[in-house]
């Protein structure tokens, strides 16, 4: 499947079969949101897995009661890093050091850039950034599980303090930005059928 055939093939599921997705695709796919792109590199991001039944169907409580929640394959919460700051860069100069080789003496300019741009943020603006990096991941996500004929439903319709209270993540340092059920779609899931509904071309580009 190409590209756009593979965007053309998705859509926001509504009700997801019994199917499970097989641990390798998982795994692919976590491999490639791994991949995504994000500001600096930084990556200030952690991806919880959600198999648990019992966990899954807790969480439809602050879901707005939507039962995908409990009904998908896995649900995969994206969650944004609370400590954004020197640490976040640390973090990073520790880990391009290790995979390039170079000590981290020699990545002295670039770690006092990242954190000067970092600290012209408040805390507000910095948990904002923060959340913007999870995003590109997640488009980078919705569009390989397309690739790969898993069907997916990104959402930000929940109680996020209710996420991170069950799920523990401020006291990991995370905290909730999008969660996102796969699986595979019901057949009797009639939103499958309906046009998908985009602007054209000419409304949204523009050439200069």
């Amino acid at each position: 499947m190409n590209i756009i055939d593979a965007l053309n093939w998705r859509y926001a599921v509504r009700e997801f079969s019994s199917d499970v997705i097989a641990p390798a695709q998982v795994q692919q796919l976590l491999e490639a949101t791994r991949l995504s792109a994000s500001s600096y590199g930084l990556q200030p991001y952690h991806v919880l897995v959600i198999q648990s039944p019992q966990l899954k169907q807790q969480l439809v409580g602050f879901s707005l009661g939507q039962e995908k929640v409990a009904q998908c394959s896995h649900l995969m919460v994206f969650a944004a890093h609370t400590n954004i700051g020197d640490a976040t860069v640390n973090r990073y100069i520790k880990q391009f050091s290790q995979t390039r080789g170079v000590s981290a003496a020699q990545l002295a300019n670039m770690d006092e850039h990242y954190k000067a741009a970092l600290a012209v943020m408040d805390a507000a603006q910095r948990q904002q950034w923060a959340h913007q990096q999870v995003y590109i991941a997640l488009g980078n996500f919705l569009t390989c599980a397309a690739l790969m004929k898993i069907d997916t439903c990104p959402m930000t319709g929940i109680e996020f303090d209710g996420y991170d209270r069950v799920l523990g993540l401020r006291e990991k340092n995370l905290t909730t930005t999008a969660v996102c059920p796969i699986g595979i779609r019901h057949p009797h899931d009639a939103s499958a059928r309906e046009k998908k509904v985009r602007f054209a071309e000419h409304d949204m580009v523009t050439l200069l």
